[in-house]
């Protein structure tokens, strides 16, 4: 597997220093389960994350790239097992009297809570409290809940297409519970920030009640990549909370037509240059065709995993094996995702002002920015 690797994420770029935590509601499979990003108070010694926070983790990955579990998984923990996170585990929260906005974050198939740290750290530095789902529809690499006796914890394996079952009909189920745990998990801050008491059921885990006064639920927005991309723009039909949608190089297959003239509020759709297809690029332009707000750019040089942090992985193999590497530096393509997400959040959530500096991003002007899509998915 090439050795143990490190995973070599850039510090913040905001003003803020950022801890994280897990929280679990609930003690069944219609409960939540998510990573808070948050700005924090720093500590001085502070512990730092794992990346794959357990080894079940590393046998999902094995299941969902089609590898055996029995050798993929030890040699997955020996090279990126010991990966860890620059950010401060349960650290204290820094409180806001004007309220930090928030994002909800939808993760991509195969995928998991803590694959994305590197865009969510970078939003929640620049004053964005950031919750990344783990999705129990079976789209997860793995994930798990905790049954309320004896806190025993109940696996859930990733899913693939039931032979004989068409896909459309599969990947259509799972978005539609997919946006409803994002509208859930908007629903959640609602209660905690109207001070009702919500237990996180994992053992020492994240207070929430620290987040009450502290977040501006009017600025809510959902964002998501792959898979997580399209149940963003899904969630913008379920919930009339969130203001707008980030769609990270969205997989738009699994939506049905009849749903795009219901998409109420604008989308910004940041696709990377070797994922897309005509028909994915159509279904977005049905979507800015319906709304001017709404902007379609493309990051040159990238990849579907440029936007994970599989692509901050050193070494060859790991990110090869998951063709998690394009021509572009993967710190440009943070850089370029990150700030087009603050302008476009800024444009229509009103947070700082400060973001509109990268304006000309959403008009795909800018080095390694086209506007819509390379001209072979355009000509439709």
């Amino acid at each position: 597997m090439g050795g143990e690797q490190s995973l070599a994420l850039p510090p913040e770029k905001g003003p803020h220093r950022v801890g994280c935590a897990d929280v679990m509601v609930g003690h069944t499979q219609q409960g939540l389960f998510f990573r808070l990003f948050y700005p924090c108070v720093p500590r001085d010694g502070a512990e730092r994350p794992l990346w794959i926070p357990r080894y079940e983790y590393c046998s999902g990955l094995a299941d969902f790239s089609g590898h055996s579990r029995r050798w993929c998984a030890p040699l997955l923990n020996i090279a990126v097992g010991s990966c860890r996170v620059p950010l401060s585990w349960k650290a204290p929260f820094k409180p806001c009297s004007s309220g930090y906005p928030l994002i909800i974050f939808s993760h991509g198939l195969g995928a998991f809570r803590t694959v994305y740290s590197s865009i969510c750290m970078q939003m929640a530095s620049w004053g964005f409290v950031v919750a990344a789902l783990e999705h129990r529809d079976g789209s997860a690499a793995m994930t798990y809940f905790c049954t309320a006796e004896a806190v025993r914890e109940q696996w859930i394996p990733h899913q693939q297409v039931p032979q004989g079952q068409k896909e459309f009909y599969f990947r259509n189920n799972q978005v539609h519970h997919r946006a409803n745990e994002c509208a859930r998990a908007l629903q959640l801050f609602r209660a905690v920030s109207s001070g009702k008491s919500i237990p996180n059921v994992l053992p020492q885990g994240f207070d929430l009640s620290v987040l009450k006064d502290s977040i501006d639920l009017a600025k809510a927005a959902v964002m998501g990549h792959s898979f997580g991309g399209v149940t963003a723009v899904l969630a913008l039909v379920k919930e009339s909370g969130f203001r707008c949608a980030v769609a990270l190089d969205a997989w738009m297959f699994p939506l049905e037509n009849m749903l795009y003239p219901e998409v109420p509020k604008p989308v910004l759709f940041i696709n990377t240059e070797k994922f897309q297809t005509p028909e994915s690029v159509a279904k977005m332009k049905r979507l800015s065709s319906r709304n001017s707000q709404t902007k379609i750019i493309t990051i040159l040089g990238s990849v579907h995993q440029s936007q994970t942090d599989f692509a901050f992985l050193t070494g060859k193999l790991i990110p090869r094996v998951f063709n998690a590497r394009g021509t572009l530096d993967p710190y440009k393509c943070l850089d370029i995702t990150s700030q087009a997400a603050l302008a476009f959040l800024q444009r229509h959530l009103g947070v700082r002002e400060e973001f509109a500096r990268w304006d000309h991003l959403l008009e795909g002007i800018g080095d390694s920015v086209i506007p819509e899509a390379p001209s072979c998915l355009s000509n439709l």
